[in-house]
């Protein structure tokens, strides 16, 4: 059938709604015109399939399955449907029960009487994936949709993304279309222009409409308890990292772990530090080099900030949504993406040139945090959770690339 059919799981749509205009998770920090809501999910969902409606399911939670106001309003409306999950308290957080099974179930079922041509999922949960992959085996063409995160978390399973024919993201302007936050206070929009693609330097571009806080006249509901999207909405790891790398853990050590080598200590040296006479080695894209005790003292970065002190939390999602759909993983291109938005998010030109000046070392916070960065995409090796030390000088080679075209210079014209 050439038909679209639209599964909306409501605690991840209206969740993360209210994540991106009240800066928290619960319904009950926004008010949602729900007609507007279906409206818009019909007429974007009919554009982008470009197949005529046959019905827009609601996937929600509720007490005991007891329809509220809000279920009430909608199941009357056409071409909807409503199915209720329960909804539990638990250590004082509401979660939802038996969506994500009913999510599966019609997902299933639709592609297997080929009741549609096409499926919009709006969801984040990564155990739609198997319902996913068995509706694609029947030939169904399964679009996902996201909404944007503005707290910095990415809001959508990894598998679910790359399963995906088709994906698209319900940016703030559509958003706000249909909900406000409550208190009609919405978090400012960053307006600047990571090098990232199209869809999503519109995403951080996309205005708040001035109007949007006093065209909606839809009443809260009482009733209905504050929801917080239960944790698999949450496919993956927030995208920000601390600012310091993480000491005497497992990882991969970087020069600040061992900036201390070659310095003497106050008092005896405790159980598995190295001692007082050890000697520094610098990895670089130049090859070993050995500095003893007396050596010139680790590169003073206190002046040079780190990507993530420099990045909003718009644009670590907005990262976060590039490194999933954009970036390879190749070593080499992994130090150009890190080294393009630290260097493009600098306010300062002197501290570019200051960054220059550190060749061929990466200053050692910046180094451990492009590490931990390129760990994400796999190139940790099996043995001891290390990055490859020619995969190292791959990222850092590619790094200093980059911030070489953006000063103009080039390190490696002698073939260094």
């Amino acid at each position: 059938m050439d038909r679209c059919v639209v599964l909306v799981d409501a605690g991840y749509l209206l969740g993360a709604a209210a994540s991106l205009l009240a800066g928290e998770p619960s319904r009950s920090r926004i008010v949602v015109d729900h007609a507007a809501v279906v409206a818009g999910l019909r007429e974007r969902a009919e554009r982008e399939t470009g197949q005529p409606l046959l019905r827009i399911y609601w996937f929600d939670g509720a007490p005991d399955r007891v329809p509220q106001p809000e279920h009430r309003r909608l199941r009357v409306m056409p071409r909807v449907t409503v199915r209720l999950g329960a909804l539990t308290r638990t250590d004082g957080r509401w979660a939802q029960k038996g969506v994500d099974a009913a999510m599966h179930a019609e997902l299933s079922e639709l592609a297997r009487n080929r009741a549609c041509s096409d499926i919009v999922l709006v969801t984040g949960d990564g155990d739609l994936l198997p319902g996913m992959m068995s509706a694609k085996e029947h030939g169904v063409a399964v679009h996902l949709w996201a909404v944007q995160a503005a707290d910095g978390d990415y809001n959508q399973s990894e598998d679910l993304v790359a399963e995906a024919d088709e994906r698209r993201v319900l940016d703030r302007e559509w958003i706000t279309a249909a909900i406000r936050s409550r208190d009609g206070v919405c978090p400012p929009v960053n307006t600047s222009r990571p090098d990232l693609g199209p869809e999503i330097v519109a995403i951080l571009a996309a205005p708040l409409p001035e109007s949007a806080a006093g065209t909606r006249t839809q009443e809260p509901h009482p009733a209905h308890p504050p929801h917080t999207p239960h944790p698999e909405q949450n496919g993956t790891t927030p995208a920000a990292e601390p600012a310091e790398p993480a000491g005497g853990g497992k990882g991969v050590p970087t020069p600040k772990d061992l900036a201390g080598l070659g310095k003497p200590h106050p008092a005896p040296p405790a159980a598995g530090h190295p001692a007082p006479n050890a000697t520094l080695r610098w990895s670089s894209d130049k090859n070993w080099t050995d500095r003893g005790a007396g050596g010139p003292d680790v590169p003073d970065t206190s002046g040079l900030p780190t990507l993530a002190q420099l990045t909003t939390a718009e644009q670590r999602w907005a990262d976060r949504e590039a490194d999933i759909t954009a970036v390879s993983g190749d070593p080499y291109e992994v130090g150009q993406v890190f080294a393009r938005r630290f260097t493009a998010r600098l306010t300062d030109s002197a501290q570019l040139q200051q960054l220059s000046t550190h060749y061929p070392r990466v200053p050692h916070r910046i180094d451990g945090e492009l590490l931990r960065y390129a760990a994400r995409f796999g190139l940790l090796a099996h043995k001891d959770d290390q990055i490859d030390e020619h995969d190292r000088y791959a990222i850092r080679a590619g790094f200093w690339r980059e911030v070489d075209a953006r000063t103009g210079t080039d390190h490696n014209q002698n073939g260094d």
